[in-house]
Formats: structure tokens, sequence, C-alpha cells
């Protein structure tokens, strides 16, 4: 089996974890490394969640990479109300004995697509998009080289989840996230609209717990742990699980299905500011950037993450 090589950019974060987990479950992947960015909870933190992620999955070959402390020009928003203050709230941490790599991440990702044959990397984006658009204003050649951007960010007919018109990825750093849509590399773009129809119901959830293994045991607990914050607010049964769909829709692109169009980043309103406009009827004549997901089989997707889920200690 060849399998597809990607790069995990990510801010872990519950979510993230899982969607880590998978990625490293699957032999269709090869996960040439991580490199991390500040998010869901600071630096610090996220480049330290993700080496106990992969000693998790007993993975202690992945290099992680730490990058960007801080969005491009703006102070960092985190999550903590949602993922609390370790990022993993929910679970029992450890202190992770995997190094830290010396290389920032953004030199990681340029060299490695300069290194890589071109057209050959997907670059899978869970967290706020600030060290893919560091590589691009240093490295520009790059662009050419990426095989797909996929991406967990936006949101459009279901509003914000951290302003009432902007998902929290692209708040943190618009400036960072219209870099990465403007740059002209193939994108396909995972928002609200689609997670929040892969939710983490009892049936769901009792299907990753029931999992022989730890891994299974760590992502119930963690969509439970996301459950307790999410029908607080939402007022339905299961937490919406964002990150896990970029790993998944790289695995299997046919459990998802949406439309190319335009999408901007408002990077200047106060109001809107992290907001992505979709053209979705074409009204500004302005050409496609992005493949944007709006539909998803939510079964389907939960099968998948189980069944790689499964292959871990």
């Amino acid at each position: 089996m060849r399998q597809i090589p990607i790069i995990i950019d990510t801010d872990p974060g519950q979510d993230d974890a899982v969607a880590i987990l998978t990625a490293l479950g699957s032999p269709m992947l090869e996960v040439i490394g991580i490199s991390v960015v500040a998010g869901n909870v600071p630096l610090e933190r996220t480049q330290e969640n993700a080496r106990i992620i992969c000693e998790w999955a007993g993975r202690s070959d992945i290099p992680v990479h730490a990058g960007c402390a801080r969005p491009l020009l703006r102070p960092l928003v985190t999550a903590e109300h949602v993922h609390g203050k370790t990022g993993l709230d929910g679970v029992a941490l450890h202190q992770p004995t995997l190094p830290l790599q010396s290389e920032h991440a953004v030199d990681f990702i340029v060299r490695t697509l300069r290194q890589r044959d071109s057209g050959s990397v997907t670059l899978c984006m869970l967290g706020p998009l600030t060290n893919l658009a560091m590589a691009i204003v240093k490295a520009p050649d790059i662009v050419a080289r990426i095989k797909d951007i996929v991406l967990m960010g936006g949101a459009y007919f279901e509003g914000g989840n951290i302003t009432p018109s902007a998902e929290f990825n692209i708040h943190v750093d618009p400036d960072a996230a219209a870099t990465v849509l403007g740059c002209g590399a193939p994108i396909t773009m995972l928002p609200l609209d689609v997670t929040h129809k892969a939710r983490g119901t009892p049936a769901r959830i009792n299907l990753l717990r029931a999992l022989p293994n730890r891994a299974g045991n760590l992502a119930a607990d963690i969509l439970t742990t996301l459950e307790r914050f999410d029908v607080q607010r939402y007022g339905v049964n299961g937490a919406p699980l964002h990150d896990p769909t970029v790993i998944a829709y790289v695995l299997q692109p046919a459990l998802f299905s949406g439309k190319h169009v335009h999408v901007a980043v408002e990077q200047g309103s106060e109001l809107t500011l992290g907001a992505t406009p979709v053209d979705w009827w074409g009204v500004t004549g302005k050409a496609a950037n992005v493949y944007y997901i709006t539909e998803v089989d939510a079964d389907g997707f939960f099968a998948l993450l189980a069944e790689n889920l499964s292959r871990l200690p």
C-alpha cells in the first residue's frame, strides 16, 4: 500500500488529540511530523500535549516541532474555557519523554516541502494557520509543491463558535488565514457547517469505548468531556467532533461532500473579525479558492475513527 505523506499542524486540544491518534493508527498515512502552534492553549502546552499524544499512540518515532507562539499581528486568544488549562482536560496526563525537535516548525514545513517530491505532501491543518502562513511568506516557492491543504476552520451557515460570526481557528489568526486562503494551493475546508453534523452521540461514543485498547477509551473520555461544554451551549445530544474530520477527509473523501467556492476572511472589523464569507451562489464572480465541505456521513465517519483507533495500543 502506498502511503499518503502528511504533516499535521495542530494546537492540541482535545479534538486535536483524537485527530492525531486517528492519523497515527492509519496504515494509509505517513505522518512525516507534527508542527505545533499556539491556539487552544499556549505553545508551551500544545507542544507538550503533542508529544504526550504520540506516546499514547506508541509512536516515539514522530518528530514534533514547536512553531509560532502567537498570531502574526495580534495577541493570542485561547480556548481554555473549552479544553481546560492543560488543553487535554478529562484524561490523565504524564510528562512526555519524547524530545521536542530543535528545528522550528516553520522551517520544518519549508524543508519538508522542498525535499519531498513536488505535489506529494498533504498539510493537515487542525489549528490556527500561523505556521503555514509564515512558511508561505518565508518561502513562497513551497506553494507550488503542496498537494493539498486540508484545514478545519471557518463557518458560514452555522455562525461562529468564538464570536457570533467567527470560528475559533480563523478568529485566532485571521491574517494568517487570509494568507493561506489566498496562496493559490489546493484547499479543502472543513468548517463548523460540517463538523456540527459529526456529533458524538452516546452510541458513537460507546463504539469507541468498546474498543479493547487505551486509545479508544481516551477518545471516548475526550468526547464525554467535550460534551459537557457543547450540550450546555447548543442544547443537543452529543458534541461536534471538529479536527478529526480533516484526517477522515484525507483517508476517505467519499464520506464528505461540498462545493468549490470563493471564501474570504474578514481582517478589519472588530465586530466580524475572522468571519469567513462564503460566496455560495457565485455572486462576486471571484474564482473559487476552496472546496468547502458541508455534508458528512456521520456514522461512516465514526466507524472510520474506530477502525483506525483500534490499531493503537
